[in-house]
């Protein structure tokens, strides 16, 4: 699947696209599904229809032969028929032809030997009225099997009469009886090919005449259908090739809210544009984070190599060496505590890290933290808060990485205090939470950083001086192991006067 852009606007497709396969597939199954549903129909409708004319016509049928039975019945039995025979076949050959022409079917009378004895066309043979024969039911034999069923009761059935007819019809009998002796049977037969048929052609006429006015707009319906959803399945495509070349840029539109509906391929592109935005920002995070430790690495190795080779080649005297020795132990413990921060955000982000939680004083920890910071304190003359307050505060959880959390929580404020500024450490004990404060006078974190700050590789402003030495990592890793426990941690700062980073732990 390709697509073209604009040069002068890369992030909007040109209108003019190469349908894809997948909208092939899409269009193709919708119109073999339409066709298909028609064809069922079709047949249905015409099965429906063969049975319900079939139904009429047997009903309509039975009747005019049950009545043709009772008129030949009364006209036979009556004494009119003794004083002007004549007239009486007259008289039944005119009821056959009139009920036969209503009902467009060929009735006849035959008697109990299955011989034609009175037919519709009678009155126009030119033979004589007596002997009630014509040349077209001249001919006519019933067979002895179809008689014997007749004869007793009436029937309907379908077939030729034994080759009698000359094409498959649909036969209805039914006996005339004089007093209790049947005396004669009529038959009424129509043509099922020459009755059906057209019938069914009409209808299968209209149908196809309606079906491709239904097609037609079905089609078209289907195209835009089709054409509108996958669309963004295309642009989702093209986007995603440009995500894997590391252009993060492109952002799929999704319309406005008012004309869109909240449907799943809206949400799909919301959640797709809320991915480029993260890997974005990752990506950004990623580089940031190559330079910052690019950086972090390269300056102590720089002093460590440059003070080693000093002291290898009598550059520094030995009355210096311990004092240049002391930088270069320094300058290893930093490169020890950032190697296991990514250690440990690599443990943690893997889940390879468990909880082996313990019940410890969380107060004592805090003061603890503290005195491992005195020489810095007391450099900078930071005036520390918040301790005569301390009370003994026991929760249960993992002592190391609560240590870490606080350890990093203080760096971080000993580290961004200025000279003569304050700290200020508080914990309270909740019903279900133990909360704990520490807060930092100093110039403090714009209302925009405050929620950035605790996302991977982030630095507040690099520019600064006070956070040249932050790798960003020490305050993502903070969230992690507080979430780890279940807690909550965020800040709050107010500029050029404090700011603080609560967070509470579960008991």
């Amino acid at each position: 699947m390709k697509m073209q852009f604009n040069a002068a606007n890369p992030d909007k497709p040109k209108a003019k696209i190469r349908r894809s396969s997948l909208f092939r597939r899409f269009f193709l199954t919708s119109t073999l599904m339409l066709l298909g549903t028609l064809m069922i129909a079709g047949m249905s409708l015409m099965v429906f229809v063969s049975s319900y004319w079939t139904n009429e016509k047997a009903e309509l049928l039975k009747k005019n032969v049950y009545s043709v039975a009772i008129n030949t019945a009364d006209v036979l039995s009556s004494e009119y028929m003794g004083e002007n025979r004549k007239g009486s076949i007259m008289m039944i050959c005119n009821n056959l032809n009139q009920i036969s022409s209503a009902i467009e079917a060929d009735i006849f009378v035959v008697d109990t030997e299955g011989d034609i004895i009175y037919c519709k066309d009678v009155l126009k043979s030119g033979f004589s009225l007596y002997t009630g024969s014509c040349m077209l039911h001249g001919a006519y034999k019933i067979d002895e099997k179809t008689m014997r069923m007749a004869v007793d009761r009436s029937c309907s059935f379908t077939g030729d009469l034994d080759g009698t007819l000359d094409s498959l019809s649909f036969i209805v009998s039914s006996p005339v009886k004089v007093g209790e002796e049947t005396v004669a049977v009529v038959f009424a037969t129509q043509s099922l090919t020459r009755g059906l048929a057209p019938y069914i052609l009409t209808i299968f006429r209209m149908f196809l005449y309606a079906s491709l006015i239904g097609i037609l707009f079905a089609l078209v319906v289907a195209y835009i259908t089709t054409a509108r959803t996958t669309k963004p399945l295309r642009l989702m495509s093209e986007a995603a090739k440009r995500y894997a070349n590391g252009d993060f840029s492109y952002r799929i539109p999704a319309g406005s809210k008012n004309s869109r509906k909240s449907d799943e391929i809206s949400t799909l592109i919301e959640a797709f544009n809320s991915m480029a935005q993260d890997l974005a920002t990752l990506e950004s995070s990623r580089r940031s984070f190559i330079a910052n430790v690019s950086h972090e690495l390269k300056t102590p190795m720089t002093t460590i190599g440059g003070f080693v080779d000093g002291i290898l080649d009598g550059t520094i005297g030995e009355d210096r060496q311990e004092q240049y020795l002391g930088i270069v132990s320094e300058e290893v413990k930093r490169l020890k505590r950032l190697v296991e921060q990514m250690l440990n955000l690599s443990r943690i982000e893997s889940g390879e890290v468990k909880l082996n939680p313990t019940e410890f004083d969380i107060s004592e920890m805090i003061v603890t933290t503290l005195i491992s910071f005195e020489q810095m304190i007391d450099d900078k003359q930071i005036d520390v808060r918040g301790l005569e307050t301390f009370r003994q505060l026991n929760i249960k959880a993992d002592r190391d990485m609560i240590y870490q959390v606080i350890f990093n929580l203080v760096d971080n404020a000993v580290k961004y205090t200025p000279e003569g500024g304050f700290i200020e450490v508080d914990a309270a004990d909740g019903a279900d939470r133990i909360t704990v404060r520490i807060s930092n006078s100093g110039h403090g974190i714009e209302s925009e950083e405050t929620e950035k700050i605790f996302e991977r590789f982030y630095k507040v402003d690099k520019s600064r001086s006070y956070d040249a030495k932050s790798a960003g990592m020490g305050l993502y890793l903070v969230k992690m192991l507080v979430e780890l426990h279940n807690g909550r941690i965020r800040a709050h700062s107010v500029i050029d006067e404090r700011t603080d980073f609560i967070f509470w732990l579960p008991k």
